[in-house]
């Protein structure tokens, strides 16, 4: 027994030491891995202290004084329950007295684009100012002289009396990407040099209350005092100006947005050449180009503008442009939906030629239009309403649940159209965007149009179409044009 375990005890013993020694040996490499693996973990948050550091300098603080006239005390009427109160305690209001000045007190943000002292901001943030301070990171303050500001694209251009000042690197949103990181650096709260960090959470965005401006949106930490401020990428070029938040609460909520910094520097060059801005038009009236409106044009995508009007006398009038056209592309640059098209023209220069591609009759073509320039005048009232049907009995609906009925001669003068059948009655409700009184002016499927003259016409060639056709009518509404696609039923 024992000579039979002494070569076993042997053996184990050896083993232990040699797991012992491979143990030692493997642990410095597991420890350099591990390392490794930290760093390159580490490796994929951005470092944004060398921004920070060359880019800082070149964003400025800036403080707005507006001086405001008011009473000191409001004017009240002995009816006002107001009125009660203040005559108990001796002080019955007569109308406030002579009004007073005060100092209406506001902050935004900035930054540098020249070195002779031209800064950018957001023209809400200068909007009626009497005094504009402009602070630098160096605590020198300047009073800034406004050399300018355009409100549809909210961009403002100070100017202060400085030399050799350090400015930003202007970028290419062309080139930004969703997903992509990007920081801000403003004066949130009035806390100033202050730097946030966030991703693109989307490109192109529609705003209500501006449709030239294709909006960056971010998640970037963006409060009140950020407003003009520089959007960087990480390579530290300008790519936006910070200019809008989403919130309830009136601080940030996640949903930011930024002018693109190509938009507001065609506003900045313009004001600072001819101290005003001008846009570029081609006289039509557009809309979406919806899946069911592709279908009934023989497009293959739903991309583009459908043009409802042409105003007469104007550029794409002269040029050939007819309502029904779709306009796909201008100058080669594609117009990939409806809201496109004027941020694209309103770029252009008055006087200059561009080419457009258009859709029309199941075919593309290009037209040359000279741009005109954009009038800043209000829109003229449109009139509501269509002709009014005459007295009889009324038809049955067609398939597309509409009833249609001849024009008269006076119809067709009040209207100004030489031929269109009038859309008399819709008992199953409403089909789209038609209305009674509308006057159906083409119906358009498949790429084809077949121009409306008579109700019996159309419902013919209603009858023949397939069940479930996206079919586009062209209709006209007072003075208006436009284009409605609906589905025909299966009846």
């Amino acid at each position: 027994m024992t000579a039979v375990r002494a070569p076993f005890a042997l053996v184990r013993a050896s083993l232990v030491a040699l797991f012992a020694l491979l143990s030692l040996s493997l642990a410095p490499l597991a420890s350099a891995q591990g390392q490794a693996a930290a760093q390159g973990r580490a490796t994929l948050l951005p470092d944004f202290t060398e921004l920070y550091e060359r880019q800082g300098p070149a964003v400025v603080s800036i403080d707005v004084t507006q001086r405001v006239r008011r009473q000191r005390v409001p004017e009240l009427s002995e009816d006002d329950p107001f009125y009660e109160f203040f005559r108990r305690f001796g002080q019955v209001p007569r109308g406030g007295g002579a009004p007073r000045e005060f100092d209406a007190q506001s902050a935004g943000s900035g930054f540098i684009v020249g070195a002779d002292g031209y800064i950018v901001t957001n023209a809400h943030v200068v909007d009626q100012a009497d005094e504009v301070r402009v602070r630098l990171t160096d605590r020198r303050e300047f009073i800034a002289k406004v050399v300018g500001s355009d409100k549809r694209t909210d961009v403002a251009v100070l100017k202060i009396d400085a030399k050799d000042l350090p400015k930003v690197t202007i970028g290419d949103p062309e080139r930004l990407k969703v997903g992509e990181w990007v920081v801000a650096i403003g004066k949130p709260f009035g806390l100033e040099n202050t730097m946030t960090a966030g991703i693109v959470s989307a490109k192109g965005r529609d705003l209500p209350q501006e449709n030239l401006v294709p909006f960056i949106q971010t998640d970037v930490a963006i409060n009140p005092g950020n407003s003009g401020g520089p959007l960087f990428n990480l390579r530290g070029e300008v790519v936006g100006i910070n200019s809008l938040i989403y919130s309830r609460s009136g601080g940030y909520m996640g949903l930011a947005f930024a002018i693109p910094i190509d938009v507001a520097m065609n506003t900045v060059t313009q004001i600072r050449e001819k101290g005003r801005v001008t846009r570029g038009r081609i006289g039509v009236q557009i809309q979406e180009v919806t899946k069911e409106a592709a279908d009934s044009f023989g497009l293959k995508t739903a991309a583009g503008a459908l043009v409802n009007s042409v105003e007469k006398g104007g550029p794409a009038d002269k040029a050939g442009i007819e309502a029904g056209d779709i306009i796909l592309k201008v100058d080669g640059r594609e117009v990939t939906n409806s809201n496109v098209l004027p941020r694209i023209v309103t770029q252009v220069q008055p006087g200059k030629k561009v080419v457009l591609t258009i859709w029309r009759n199941g075919q593309q073509r290009e037209i040359a239009v000279v741009v005109a320039e954009m009038r800043d005048e209000g829109a003229t009232p449109t009139r509501r309403g269509g002709a009014q049907p005459a007295p009889k009995e009324k038809a049955k609906p067609n398939r597309m649940g509409l009833v249609l009925s001849d024009l008269t001669p006076e119809q067709r003068k009040e209207a100004d159209v030489k031929s269109g059948v009038l859309v008399e009655d819709i008992p199953g409700g409403v089909r789209g965007n038609v209305q009674p009184g509308d006057i159906l002016l083409a119906v358009i499927n498949r790429g084809v149009t077949t121009e409306a003259k008579t109700a019996s016409q159309v419902n013919d060639l209603l009858a023949k179409l397939d069940k479930g056709a996206s079919v586009t009518l062209q209709l006209k509404r007072g003075e208006q044009t436009f284009f409605a696609t609906i589905r025909l039923n299966g009846e």
